[in-house]
């Protein structure tokens, strides 16, 4: 496509940067696609909403805008009605809950509550065209918010998969994704967006509220590190995306060792113990993995893979329909 079919009149490098990570990812947002936009009326998913709309005749994309209303504000419904108009005027459809704010009292039920409802409302979407096709979720995400995250989770004592970089594409539910395509941005660079193409924005006031974790490490703790280190949050980025790759590299090692030690009468004992501690753990937890849809905990199984080291024959209760057993050659399980 040349640069000539992609000019208009509101183009920017803006959209130029955002269009180029579209093109080299065709399987971000494919072209054709059913597009539902969370939109909360802040500058990164009004920037989001904007990068989408201007594009959406050049991928034909059908695009809607959901807002969730979590009512922790007294102007939270003005806003929403203030954002439905906006959308209108655009000729966007516009989808619209309220949260009633007892249920929603922390950060993750919130979030729970919005997942929920995006995925409702995608499937009314799909059954209401009529259509089997994937929807596609996007959320204003960016490079910001990948670098909260990972100082919240390491501060949470998080593993290395809640150390990587947040995911720019995954699957919720059956041919429901959820994409996040404004990570290649930061929120100077969606404050920025705005600010020069002059998009409205609808700011929620408790994104000052410092009792939030998230906004505490928005507000101050990321600024003093600048302070000291400038140029951290960029950094902190860039280590999370090396963990993504590191986890993505040990998982399929992982893998290949699952493979190596496990035939049809079980997990080789012997094979198994030639390895340290953590390995052990890693191939165990696979193994768990295979029969139980419940994560075991870290301890429990540093726990079952010291035993199975030390003992010739035992077994261990996972939990009340779960059983490890094992012997001198082989360790298999038992369902209750």
């Amino acid at each position: 496509m040349s640069d000539k079919k992609l000019t208009q009149k509101n183009w920017s490098s803006w959209h130029h940067q955002f269009h180029k990570g579209i093109l080299t990812k065709k399987i971000l947002i494919p072209k054709g696609s059913n597009i539902l936009i969370s939109v909360s009326g802040g500058q990164d998913s009004m920037a989001l909403l904007t990068l989408i709309n201007d594009l959406k005749k050049l991928h034909n994309w059908s695009i809607s805008v959901w807002h969730g209303d979590h009512q922790w504000h007294e102007k939270s419904s003005l806003y929403a009605l203030e954002l439905k108009s906006y959308c209108e005027d655009k000729n966007i459809s516009f989808f619209f809950d309220q949260a009633n704010k007892e249920n929603i009292s922390s950060e993750e039920k919130a979030r729970e509550w919005r997942y929920k409802k995006l995925c409702e409302r995608a499937k009314t979407l799909s059954n209401k065209k009529q259509q089997k096709h994937k929807i596609y979720l996007l959320t204003g995400h960016t490079s910001t918010d990948n670098a909260e995250t990972f100082i919240l989770n390491l501060s949470r004592g998080s593993n290395f998969a809640g150390l990587s970089n947040i995911e720019g594409k995954r699957l919720l539910e059956n041919k429901i994704f959820l994409i996040r395509p404004i990570l290649i941005f930061s929120r100077e660079d969606t404050k920025k967006f705005c600010n020069d193409l002059k998009i409205p924005v609808w700011e929620d006031p408790t994104n000052s509220d410092l009792k939030l974790k998230r906004n505490l490490v928005r507000k101050q703790i990321i600024p003093t590190l600048e302070v000291i280190y400038p140029g951290c949050s960029e950094r902190i980025n860039d280590f999370s995306q090396k963990m993504s790759n590191y986890n993505n590299e040990r998982n399929d090692l992982s893998e290949l060792a699952y493979l190596y030690c496990k035939d049809v009468k079980g997990i080789k004992r012997n094979l198994l113990n030639s390895m340290c501690i953590e390995a052990r753990c890693t191939i165990l937890n696979r193994f768990i993995k295979e029969i139980s849809t419940k994560q075991c905990s870290s301890k429990n199984l540093r726990k079952l893979a010291t035993s199975i080291y030390e003992k010739n024959k035992g077994q261990i209760n996972l939990r009340d329909f779960l059983k490890i057993v094992w012997n001198e050659n082989y360790i298999n399980f038992q369902k209750s």
